[in-house]
C-alpha cells in the first residue's frame, strides 16, 4: 500500500539519537551511528522527529510500504521496557539500605549497597535519569516530588544527594547540548499522566541553563496542571544563589 513514511538520509545524519528519542512508536535506532528505520510497520508517517533532527536528515515521503501495526508498536515498547531494548535504559526501581532515618522503598528491581555512618550514600531511587530516557508511564512518577537538574549541578554542588535527590524521584538533562523542545514536550506528557506533588527545578548560574527552566514552566503550562514549583540555582564556586 502507498502512504506516508519517514525517509532518513544517511549522509546527512550525525548520529546524535535525537529522532530515536522523539520517536514514541520506536521506529528508529541507531545503527552503526547512523538513524535507521527499523521497520515500516512501526513508522505512522506523522513525522513527531522530524523537528528533533537538527541536521535535515529526515523527510515525510509517499511511497510503497507496509501497513503501519500499532499492535507492533505496543509489542515492540513492551520488550524495551522490559530489558529487550538497551538493558542501561530499564526502568527501575533502586532500594536502599533501611536506617532509623529512611523507609524503605518498597518496589524493588535492583538493590544497593549498604552505607556505613562515614560515607553520604546515593539517595537516587530511580532509574534512568535522563529526561529523553524516562519513561512517562514509569510507577515511580505517579505522586512523585519530582526533581530536574541541569546535569551539571550534580558536579558543582556537594551536597546533591542529602539536599535535593532525597525523597524525590530525578530527572536531568543538559539545556546547552539538548533540545529543549523536546524536553518541554515529554515533560509535558509526563505531568499531563501522573498526579505530580510538586517540582524542584535546580540549574546552573550560566545564562545557557535557563533552557531547563523554560521547558519545566512551558510543560506545566501545556500539561494545565497546578503543582507547586520552587527553582534553585546553584553558582560556579558551589553554592546556592539567594
Amino acid at each position: 500500500m502507498k502512504r506516508n513514511i519517514v525517509q532518513i538520509h544517511e549522509e546527512l545524519c550525525n548520529g546524535c539519537g535525537l529522532c530515536v528519542s522523539a520517536c514514541h512508536e520506536g521506529a528508529i535506532q541507531l545503527v552503526s551511528g547512523k538513524a535507521k528505520l527499523i521497520s515500516d510497520i512501526y513508522c505512522d508517517g506523522l513525522g513527531d522527529c522530524l523537528p528533533a533532527c537538527p541536521t535535515g536528515a529526515i523527510e515525510i515521503i509517499e511511497r510503497d510500504a507496509q501497513e503501519y501495526s500499532q499492535e507492533a508498536v505496543d509489542q515492540l515498547l513492551v520488550a524495551k521496557q522490559t530489558g529487550g531494548g538497551c538493558p542501561g535504559s530499564k526502568t527501575m526501581n533502586i532500594q536502599r539500605a533501611v536506617t532509623s532515618e529512611k523507609a524503605e522503598v518498597p518496589v524493588t528491581q535492583l538493590t544497593a549497597a549498604p552505607v556505613t555512618e562515614q560515607e553520604q550514600g546515593s539517595e537516587l531511587v530511580n532509574w534512568p535519569v535522563q529526561i529523553k530516557l524516562a519513561n512517562t508511564k514509569a510507577e515511580y512518577f505517579a505522586g512523585a516530588n519530582l526533581l530536574i537538574a541541569a546535569d551539571c549541578t550534580a558536579f558543582a554542588y556537594a551536597n546533591f544527594h542529602r539536599d535535593f535527590v532525597k525523597d524525590r524521584i530525578v530527572l536531568i538533562g543538559c539545556p546547552k547540548l539538548d533540545d529543549n523542545q523536546l524536553y518541554a514536550e515529554k515533560l509535558a506528557e509526563l505531568f499531563t499522566i501522573n498526579d505530580i506533588k510538586s517540582i524542584t527545578v535546580l540549574r546552573m548560574e550560566v545564562p545557557c541553563c535557563s533552557g531547563i527552566v523554560q521547558s519545566v514552566k512551558s510543560a506545566i503550562l501545556k500539561s494545565q496542571k497546578i503543582v507547586p514549583y520552587n527553582e534553585v540555582t546553584i553558582k560556579l564556586n558551589g553554592e546556592i544563589a539567594k
